[in-house]
């Protein structure tokens, strides 16, 4: 195991509902237990964290913060909602600060669920993130999904990755069974992109950095829904590669996004393709604006406020955009006008 696995592992923290302090964060309604049926395979992991290679098991990662608290709720319940076997899934969160707050919050809306949080130590990140465009996208924990193969047990050998501004409308165990092949990690692709559109003139004109991207598909994908084989990825260092390009980035700024461009330098035209039903993203408008968009053409399994605009907020603005009102159903956000302690 390498130092930095080591170093991760030991501010690993597994919290009940009975350690958690009192905070003052958002209030939530209570969520209601979700139940598997009788058809869904039984586990063992809640025991053992040896069993986490149970393939019965569907692991998901999740950040939490303060900002996001809202929309990962929302997150969380929809998955929950719309799983078969809803007990068989396992949610890791990774918080960087007050997280025993926020998984006071977590617990006590879905009380029926066990979940584990992991510290991510900002300093992993620190000298290695630049601005970019958008503020949100400088957070050292957008950084997280870089670190998931440290931070979570070796036994997790597969992760789903989720952000914080979507929900699921499917059963995520479709998403999770893809089968990745060979492949490090599986994702919704978009190809013919236009790459000269991620990266500035002081990338294209270094031949060096200009050929990581030479021969290779031109696809995007959108790094807010994934499906990660974690052995492959820590055999093959793929966190090393992707801190290559954010030192490179640091020192020489080769694009004006936040976490996406490192992504696409390792691994685009190289990713398991998954249905484009699973990441309906850029609902939350672009970087700038964040204006109203619509759902691309086809079939609905995820939809993803990606972008500027986030659904909870342009709810409370009384601004919401069409789609918003999908969102809020899975708000179990406790209203202060609405409900009181008296």
């Amino acid at each position: 195991m390498s130092l930095l696995s080591i170093f991760l592992l030991l501010n690993t923290v597994v919290f009940s509902v009975h350690s958690l302090p009192n905070a003052e964060l958002p209030a939530f309604r209570e969520a209601p237990a979700f139940r598997n049926g009788r058809e869904c395979p039984k586990t063992t992991w809640l025991s053992s964290p040896d069993n986490y290679h149970d393939p019965s098991i569907i692991h998901i990662a999740m950040t939490l913060d303060v900002t996001y608290l809202r929309g990962s709720v929302a997150g969380v319940l929809s998955v929950l909602q719309h799983a078969a076997c809803p007990e068989n899934v396992v949610f890791h969160f990774i918080a960087s600060h007050r997280r025993s707050d926020l998984l006071r919050t977590i617990t006590s809306t879905f009380p029926y669920q066990t979940f584990h949080l992991y510290h991510f130590n900002t300093d992993l990140v620190k000298g290695k993130i630049s601005s970019s465009i958008r503020r949100a996208l400088d957070q050292p924990l957008n950084y997280a999904r870089i670190y998931l193969a440290d931070l979570l047990p070796m036994s997790v050998r597969r992760i789903v990755y989720f952000d914080s501004d979507l929900i699921v409308v499917d059963d995520v165990a479709k998403l999770w069974n893809i089968k990745l092949g060979a492949h490090v990690l599986g994702a919704p692709e978009y190809c013919h992109a236009n790459f000269t559109n991620y990266f500035n003139y002081r990338f294209w004109s270094n031949p060096a950095y200009a050929a990581a991207l030479r021969g290779r598909r031109a696809c995007y994908f959108n790094t807010g829904v994934m499906v990660i084989d974690l052995g492959k990825w820590r055999e093959g260092k793929y966190t090393e590669k992707l801190e290559y390009w954010m030192k490179v980035q640091k020192k020489y700024r080769i694009y004006e996004l936040g976490s996406l461009p490192p992504f696409l330098l390792v691994f685009a035209g190289d990713v398991e393709g998954v249905e484009h039903r699973w990441n309906q993203h850029g609902l939350g408008g672009d970087n700038l604006e964040g204006l109203c968009r619509d759902l691309h053409p086809g079939p609905v399994s995820l939809l993803h406020w990606s972008g500027k605009g986030k659904p909870w907020l342009r709810l409370d603005s009384k601004r919401p955009c069409p789609l918003d009102s999908l969102w809020a159903p899975y708000d179990l956000y406790r209203h202060s006008t609405l409900f009181c302690d008296s």
